[in-house]
């Protein structure tokens, strides 16, 4: 009988105890692979939407509000600014290209975002089907937003007040899909784009509408035409690198808006989940450690209640290397096979997750492979020889004639 054959047969004698390192093992290496998965995927989605963005400027508050609102689109905007102040600073000497950004409605939960052809240009945009908006309440959506809401060219939808929930639909004006995106593999699969205007329009006529409603009087729809226009935020782009020193300050000092570097907040952002996430890797180690502590001592004690049956293959004429071999082949069987069921489980997981996320703009998922993950089958392996090496040496070294004689 093959020493593999041997080592299966001896690990599944005791199933109990075969099962539970099986278990510690893959608990751990399950954690750590839905840590490694998820930080790897959200290091992405944070560098893939926000790399060609320098700046964003919007209403004083939270930076970092600002920026989720603004670039993931997974946040409350700060608030509001005005279009005349924006416009002053798109055309500044510091700026390439600025992306005006107008927030406040979605259709079941999917934001829609008023903006101009340069929002096209920043994310090197390309459609699938049909073409990009051009007259108000045309819009262009994200492939995801096509695939989930089974959208298609012509079709009409209206929009709801808020960034979420339908409680309030703007049912005096509908929305008419005129092109689809090709799949980006960022924030724009999951979003509505249409033009500024729009947005606009609809608000003035909601407001409109309500006040009609509510109290009839001449006039109204005069005065709301002459209130000042607003944006939610701007996208820049620098001119040149003088601009990083210059545009963020004259923006906060000299102006009643905030200015947020994507980058900055970013970072502070990662390093905020990364302090979440480095615990958990170390939970996840100390299981390993000791599924390997508990690897080591079933090997051991089994080695003890074994002896005799080592001893009687050696006088079979199997060699003192053939016992090492099967020693050590038990530990790498447990431990391969636990961290090979940790791994699926930590996909499954993690698409189980990604497949209930509320927002569609960070979603995880589990059917992701990382060249990564194979440190964790050769953590595995690690595992394995360091807890059968010193029952393997002492099968090696074993004498025969006291073990025979004892018996």
């Amino acid at each position: 009988m093959s020493p593999l054959k041997i080592s299966w047969k001896s690990l599944w004698s005791k199933p109990l105890s075969a099962a539970l390192n099986m278990m510690l093992i893959a608990f751990g290496t399950g954690i750590l692979t839905i840590l490694l998965l998820a930080s790897r995927q959200i290091g992405e989605k944070l560098e893939n939407n926000s790399k060609d963005i320098d700046l964003v400027v919007g209403a004083k508050g939270s930076p970092l509000q600002l920026i989720l609102s603004s670039i993931y689109h997974i946040d409350f905007p700060t608030g509001n600014i005005p279009l005349k102040d924006a416009m002053e600073l798109a055309h500044s000497p510091f700026v390439k290209r600025a992306v005006p950004l107008a927030l406040g409605d979605n259709y079941n939960g999917v934001r829609i975002v008023g903006t101009d052809s340069n929002f096209v240009s920043l994310y090197k945009l390309k459609t699938r089907q049909g073409k990009f908006w051009k007259t108000d309440f045309e819009t262009t959506i994200g492939a995801a937003v096509a695939k989930n809401e089974k959208l298609k060219i012509g079709d009409t939808f209206y929009g709801a007040h808020g960034l979420s929930g339908n409680t309030d639909v703007h049912k005096h004006h509908q929305y008419t899909v005129s092109g689809i995106l090709e799949p980006q593999g960022n924030v724009t699969d999951n979003l509505i784009l249409t033009n500024v205007a729009s947005v606009w329009k609809m608000h003035d006529d909601h407001e409109d509408h309500e006040a009609h409603e509510g109290h009839e009087h001449e006039g109204h729809e005069h005065a709301e035409a002459e209130q000042p226009r607003e944006l939610t935020s701007l996208l820049i782009q620098y001119r040149s690198p003088m601009s990083v020193a210059m545009f963020p300050r004259m923006v906060n000092e000299t102006t009643n808006m905030q200015s947020a570097s994507p980058a900055q907040e970013s970072t502070r952002l990662f390093s905020l989940i990364g302090v979440g996430v480095d615990t958990l890797q170390w939970f996840a180690v100390l299981i390993m450690l000791i599924a390997a502590i508990s690897v080591f001592v079933n090997l051991y004690n089994s080695l003890k209640e074994r002896n005799y049956d080592l001893a009687i293959m050696r006088t079979l004429g199997a060699s003192r290397t053939k016992l090492f071999i099967i020693v050590i082949a038990e530990g790498l069987m447990l431990t391969l096979a636990g961290t090979l069921i940790g791994i699926v489980l930590g996909h499954l997981v993690l698409a189980f997750i990604g497949g209930n996320q509320e927002s569609g703009q960070a979603q995880l998922s589990g059917f992701v492979l990382l060249y990564d993950e194979i440190y964790l089958f050769v953590a595995g392996l690690a595992i394995g020889i360091f807890a059968a090496v010193i029952p393997a040496v002492q099968a090696y070294r074993a004498n025969i004639s006291k073990i025979l004689s004892k018996n």
